[in-house]
């Protein structure tokens, strides 16, 4: 029996010195030795100067909770350290950049992407509400040795904006102060549409190139049109450009926008434009009217015969609707550059959500100025923060707006009469976001954050739901009606100028 003892003894003291005196044993780990982790690290600036005191948050999707905040220092770094590497599946974090009176949009190389992406359910009672948030961030997964630098922002404050608003054409005036008689925007070049000569027609104010022939495809339903349109190459359509299928594209809703001339009508074309077979019919546009991840039965379109936005659930459904079909290609290359939609979901090979093109909104995009103003980052228009203020027929709300100054309408800016304007048409429709789905209820909502913090005040006070807002813009094919957004989906309706309707003053 003692002789049994002294066996025990000597396997246990041999199994106790196996299980931690080497690490060089095959198949053994230390536990001392934590799993690697990563590190995330940028810079932001402004006009290319480091911009300090701007908080960038660091988000786990995987749990959805805030992992950590930091600030930039004076040289506008940030890092994040000990970002988890481990984990039955792998660390997706989100990061953002915020600072009062400024938007900010990422830059990023390879090992991370730059997405939109919809933050609404991480806001407290957001279910309730129901109005979408959505942020623009860095996506990084963390993988092991993948740290990430490079993770920068560029932010906007107004003087720096991303895009130029052009002037709409309307060259007409029917009172003081409105779109004919200011010509706000960037001007038309002298000879905006070239003819290319190989069935192509080139656009020198946004450089998009359209296809010649506009009635080339046969009316048809919405996901026909697409995939027609994707399908378009040289030797078809009167195109002799050796172009390839996958080139073209169906236009979005700003870019369909984009041609309408607001001084015509029949069709709302600029006139000795060198299309050929345009129609005064209703167009498709790859935008899909919204209806949240899981899309809408109708989708964006544009009456030609004078450029109202048609949206009935009746001329618009997808399924149905036999409408009118264009084509573009290109990104740009003109005299000014154009807004993409806001819209990201992709319902369909080579729609808007897929291609996403145009220059993308800022995060956060609006700077409140705490004087009554606010700055849209995006287009630099200085914009009345009370949406309600003015409530008239067209005639009258130009006048009030040509004499609103500091004192009025919660101003303490300092303006003076004359200095404000109604906005135009391109300016008023620039306030869009196609993923929004009540505009007039995201402007004037209160975001808070999980623990009851506030996270995003009303971008503007009272701004008024289910309400068209005027624009300065006559309509060519009835000039006794005017040209206006509805504030829920923020289409582009015209209505009579007798009748009163909200302006949200701009300069």
């Amino acid at each position: 029996m003692r002789q049994f003892r002294l066996f025990l003894a000597s396997v246990l003291i041999a199994l106790l010195s196996a299980c931690g005196a080497s690490n060089n044993m095959p198949g053994l780990t230390n536990p001392g030795q934590p799993p690697p982790t990563d590190t995330v690290s940028g810079k932001v600036q402004l006009n290319g100067a480091p911009l300090a005191g701007v908080t960038v948050t660091e988000w786990l999707t995987n749990n959805n909770t805030v992992v950590a905040t930091t600030t930039t220092d004076s040289n506008g770094a940030y890092s994040f350290s000990g970002l988890s590497t481990s984990g039955n599946s792998p660390a997706l974090y989100q990061f953002w950049a915020t600072k009062s009176g400024y938007g900010f949009y990422p830059s990023v190389g390879s090992g991370a992407e730059v997405v939109r992406f919809d933050h609404t359910g991480n806001m407290q009672g957001s279910t309730s509400f129901g109005i979408a948030i959505f942020f623009t961030v860095i996506q990084f997964t963390s993988l092991p040795n993948a740290s990430l630098s490079g993770a920068d922002f560029n932010a906007y404050d107004g003087g720096n904006p991303l895009v130029t608003l052009p002037r709409t054409g309307q060259t007409t005036s029917y009172a003081a102060g409105d779109d004919a008689a200011l010509q706000k925007g960037a001007a038309w070049p002298a000879q905006r549409f070239t003819d290319n000569h190989d069935g192509t027609v080139t656009d020198g104010l946004t450089g998009l190139v359209w296809l010649k022939n506009a009635g080339c495809f046969t009316p048809t339903v919405w996901s026909n049109a697409i995939t027609q349109v994707n399908q378009l190459a040289g030797g078809a359509c009167g195109l002799t450009d050796q172009s390839t299928a996958g080139q073209w594209r169906m236009p979005n809703i700003n870019e369909l926008e984009s041609i309408v001339d607001v001084s015509a009508s029949n069709p709302a074309l600029t006139p000795g434009s060198p299309f050929t077979n345009v129609s005064n019919a209703i167009y498709w546009s790859s935008t899909t009217y919204f209806g949240g991840e899981e899309g809408s039965p109708d989708a964006w379109t544009i009456r030609f015969s004078d450029g109202r936005y048609m949206n009935d659930d009746v001329v618009n459904q997808k399924a149905t609707s036999n409408n009118a079909v264009w084509a573009v290609k290109g990104s740009g290359g003109g005299t000014i550059k154009l807004q993409s939609t806001g819209a990201y979901v992709p319902f369909a090979t080579g729609d808007d959500g897929a291609i996403q093109a145009g220059v993308p909104p800022t995060f956060q995009r609006w700077a409140d100025n705490d004087d009554g103003t606010v700055t849209d980052t995006v287009t630099g228009l200085i914009w009345l923060k009370q949406a309600n203020c003015i409530n008239q027929p067209w005639s009258a709300a130009i006048a009030a707006v040509n004499s609103l100054a500091s004192g009025q309408c919660g101003l303490t800016d300092g303006s003076a009469a004359g200095s404000w304007r109604m906005p135009n048409r391109n300016e008023m429709q620039s306030l869009s976001d196609r993923a929004e789905n009540n505009l007039g209820a995201f402007f004037d909502q209160n975001y808070f954050n999980l623990d009851g913090t506030l996270f995003q005040a009303p971008i503007f006070t009272s701004f008024a739901e289910n309400q068209y807002y005027w624009t300065s813009s006559t309509d060519a094919a009835d000039p006794s009606e005017a040209w206006t957004v509805f504030s829920c989906d923020f289409g582009v309706y015209d209505i009579p100028k007798f009748d009163s309707a909200y302006t949200l003053a701009v300069r």
